[in-house]
């Protein structure tokens, strides 16, 4: 049983390794991918960080102790060039101080002040290094700082994998508390909902509505009807239950625009289309967190409808 598990153990390894290796490469693609980006896009300029020193990049397995060292350096080449960048063999090594009747070494992290002075000593007439970069390798991929050496202003910092699932963890918790920070000051939020009905009954509407209540668990605002009734304006209210599937159950009045008119024309409620009242009991079922869900309606007019509702969408959806 021992042989056993340890010739499985054999046989496992390696693949771990490369599984691994495959991870960080993924993570620097990624890296590389972020900072050209970047730096197209304005939010690095170049001028600000180069040259930069290069302090560390130490992986974080024996099994990727003799390539990653180099394939970070490779990445760093690629988005910076190779002349604006400086290796700091001594920033890696542990340091010695000698001094009278004192020796002192240290394995700790480098401090700025360090870094400086150990550029000082080694870039000859060439201009001092602007940043410091770390680029690490980690249990799930890979970790860059780039600090700016005159002020130790932070540049860039963030931990890398190949799906950048973390940055996208990241941003889905700070728009959930984003939200529940909303929700505690009690702000309003508008919405804008399109109801399409067309079996078996037929209902057209465009609702913009304030979400608002303790719990932002309400919403009521402005209905406009393109069929039933055909030319219609009024008020909606809705309550959302969460516990529910954040199903919404409300209703919708609306009066008739061409009915109105023609009562008022003759000086008494004369039904042109449509009844002067419509009222509209509505049940919204989102899918998933798209924007989109499956509606039912239910007029006064005895028109039942199941459909789409398309719920704060943009004027063409299929476009990004």
């Amino acid at each position: 049983m021992l042989l056993t598990r340890l010739a499985l153990l054999a046989v496992l390894l390696p693949t771990v390794a490369l599984a691994q290796r495959d991870t960080s490469r993924e993570a620097l693609a990624r890296v590389e991918e972020t900072l050209t980006l970047r730096l197209e896009q304005g939010g690095i300029a170049l001028k600000d960080v180069t040259p930069a020193i290069v302090v560390s990049v130490s992986p974080a397995f024996e099994e990727s102790r003799a390539w990653y060292p180099t394939a970070a350096l490779q990445t760093l080449v690629r988005v910076f060039g190779s002349a604006a960048l400086r290796s700091c063999e001594a920033c890696m090594a542990s340091r010695l101080f000698v001094e009278e009747g004192r020796l002192e070494q240290f394995t700790t992290t480098l401090g700025t002040e360090e870094i400086i002075r150990l550029d000082e000593n080694a870039r000859g007439k060439a201009p001092p290094a602007r940043v410091a970069i770390w680029l690490d390798e980690t249990l799930e991929g890979v970790s860059l700082r780039i600090i700016n050496l005159h002020n130790s202003r932070i540049v860039f910092v963030q931990n890398f994998d190949p799906g950048l699932t973390e940055l996208a963890r990241t941003r889905r918790n700070f728009t959930l508390t984003e939200e529940l920070e909303r929700r505690a000051r009690g702000d309003s939020l508008t919405h804008t909902f399109l109801d399409v009905t067309m079996y078996p009954g037929q209902h057209i509407s465009l609702d913009f509505a304030e979400q608002w209540g303790d719990t932002n668990a309400n919403l009521a605002g402005l209905s406009l009807s393109a069929y039933d009734p055909l030319i219609g304006v009024g008020g909606a209210y809705y309550r959302v239950i969460p516990n529910a599937l954040n199903i919404m159950v409300g209703a919708k009045v609306l009066l008739s625009v061409p009915t109105a008119i023609a009562s008022g024309i003759g000086g008494q409620t004369t039904e042109i289309i449509d009844p002067l009242l419509t009222a509209v009991f509505v049940v919204r079922l989102p899918i998933a967190s798209s924007n989109y869900g499956v509606t039912f309606t239910a007029s006064t007019n005895g028109r039942i409808g199941f459909g789409i509702s398309l719920m704060n969408i943009t004027a063409l959806p299929f476009l990004p």
